[in-house]
């Protein structure tokens, strides 16, 4: 998607992301407690870049401890049961390339609603697009990128729960919002999605957020765990650009708990 829905320069593309995450709201950079989790909109930088820099600015003060980013996406091109992993080792983009954790992988494979498709993941933007912010923001990370198809959300909450007490793994959902409605009615629409993950409740439709099922099966762990949600950002593609007529809308949030102790597998410095 270099040259499509972010710049494929590799300078101007760290510079556009330097200026999205220093014009990041200031409740972006207020430390509420330390993100574990996090949902963030995948669309065009042009139109989504600056709600997203929202989230990834919570991260500036534990940067240096994220070594694991488990990312969950829904399938916008290809049909799949389940959830799908990448039989590759690494995935590029113009700031270089981002190596998969191929560890955490066969952790995953073992479970039922886990396969390998290459097919899920051709041309699938939702992933992409989030990797040169955290290669901008994080020092050095593996990624598990997951493309959600098929799935229950207590399947997704089976699967971030192998992660979940890894100190050193940051939990990452892709989503936009509604889509195509008109501004104000868009407005309207997305508020109430906010309040349903502010709430903690694991019931938004694909109506509501294409990345519905994984981010309710981030909801379950959250409930579960005791994490807490913030809202960063909310938008739509009408605050963008002059078109209100048919908008999408995307919002950015941050789930805040301890640190877990270190478990069997963690991620950290040398352990994978």
């Amino acid at each position: 998607m270099a040259g499509l829905f972010y710049l494929e320069a590799p300078a101007a593309l760290r510079a556009q992301i330097h200026s999205y995450l220093t014009g990041a709201a200031p409740s972006a950079i207020r430390a509420a407690g330390q993100p574990r989790a996090l949902i963030v909109p995948h669309a065009g930088y042009m139109y989504s870049g600056s709600v997203a820099a929202c989230a990834y600015r919570r991260l500036a003060d534990i940067a240096d401890g994220i070594h694991r980013v488990v990312l969950f996406g829904p399938a916008h091109r290809r049909a799949v049961r389940g959830l799908a992993l990448p039989s590759a080792t690494f995935f590029a983009t113009p700031l270089g390339k981002v190596e998969v954790d191929r560890v955490g992988v066969a952790a995953a494979r073992a479970l039922p609603q886990v396969c390998e498709s290459d097919a899920a993941h051709d041309l699938e933007h939702a992933l992409e697009v989030q990797l040169p912010f955290l290669q901008v923001v994080l020092r050095e990370f593996r990624i598990l990128p997951f493309v959600v198809g098929d799935a229950t959300p207590a399947e997704v909450a089976q699967v971030i729960e192998l992660f979940a007490d890894d100190p050193a793994a940051l939990i990452l959902v892709s989503s936009d919002l509604s889509h195509y409605h008109p501004y104000a009615e868009a407005q309207e629409v997305d508020q109430g999605t906010a309040n349903t993950v502010l709430a903690l409740s694991p019931t938004l439709n694909h109506q509501q957020a294409c990345g519905a099922t994984p981010i309710n099966g981030l909801l379950l762990v959250a409930r579960r765990r005791g994490l807490r949600p913030e809202l960063l950002s909310l938008a739509n593609s009408g605050d963008a650009e002059g078109d209100r007529s048919r908008v999408v809308g995307y919002g950015s949030f941050a789930f805040d708990g301890p640190a877990p102790a270190l478990s069997i597998g963690a991620s950290a410095p040398g352990r994978t």
